[in-house]
């Protein structure tokens, strides 16, 4: 399969993925091994009547997981199973009560749960399941090379996604806090530390906030649909990210050179 070019990496290598991202993904698309995956998704989706028919075929089942960036739950088809099947109308569903909200998502757009109208067979369904299959491979074939140009893709779609929803603001910071891609970038962006997990949710809440309102000018996430502040976002990231791998490489070098001169 096509594994996508980054030369360098960094703010250059984020540069050059987005300089050249079209011509990329157009030639990644037509790999033959992304294809048969896709054509059989085609062919095949639209027998699937129950959440068990769609997790017993590992095939069907790789393309929906990889449509939602969640291809390492591919082996746990209980789990999945039990997500789709609950569906998301009750509170107290699996599918909401998980803080990644990438599996509500996946649940919601098939409609497999009780009172759901399933959605399988419905216009514009198979393509659109495809065409998140298609870049969320590309992106992970990205991060095979270098993690924070997958996260930086990522957020440079479903950032702008969540700010242009018709949720609260505060909805729209527990749903990025909620996926682990977006809440990442905004961490390093933010410069903040992946221990700030370990705290109350809604202190969480007012740390982000606070920080946005400080280093974006706005803690209001719908300001986020301005593709300049997105790419403000991000460039933070990556800078901030590449600064990290910097130092910590350094500390390496240093750690190891003091245990050859004792």
């Amino acid at each position: 399969m096509y594994q996508p070019i980054i030369p360098i990496g960094g703010l250059a290598g984020w540069r050059f993925l987005q300089q050249t991202y079209d011509t990329q993904f157009e030639t990644f698309s037509k790999s033959t091994e992304l294809k048969r995956d896709t054509d059989y998704f085609r062919e095949n989706i639209g027998a699937v009547t129950t959440a068990e028919e769609l997790v017993s075929d590992r095939r069907l089942l790789s393309v929906t997981l990889g449509a939602f960036g969640l291809q390492d739950d591919l082996d746990n088809r209980y789990f999945i199973r039990k997500m789709l099947e609950e569906g998301t109308t009750n509170d107290d569903a699996l599918a909401n009560r998980f803080t990644d909200t990438r599996y509500k998502e996946m649940s919601e757009a098939f409609g497999f749960g009780p009172g759901e109208f399933l959605k399988v067979g419905e216009e514009g369904f198979v393509d659109a399941i495809v065409s998140r299959f298609e870049t969320a491979s590309f992106e992970v074939a990205a991060g095979e090379q270098d993690e924070s140009m997958r996260i930086a893709l990522y957020a440079q779609h479903e950032v702008a996604d969540l700010a242009q929803s018709d949720s609260s603001n505060d909805a729209k910071w527990f749903t990025l806090m909620g996926d682990p891609p977006m809440r990442a970038l905004f961490e390093k962006a933010l410069n903040l530390p992946e221990s700030i997990g370990q705290i109350d949710v809604d202190q969480q809440l007012g740390i982000f906030k606070d920080r946005a309102q400080s280093v974006f000018g706005t803690d209001q996430l719908s300001d986020f649909s301005d593709p300049e502040l997105v790419q403000d976002l991000i460039t933070k990231y990556v800078v901030r990210n590449q600064i990290a791998s910097f130092s910590a490489s350094m500390s390496g070098q240093s750690i190891a050179l003091t245990l050859l001169q004792s």
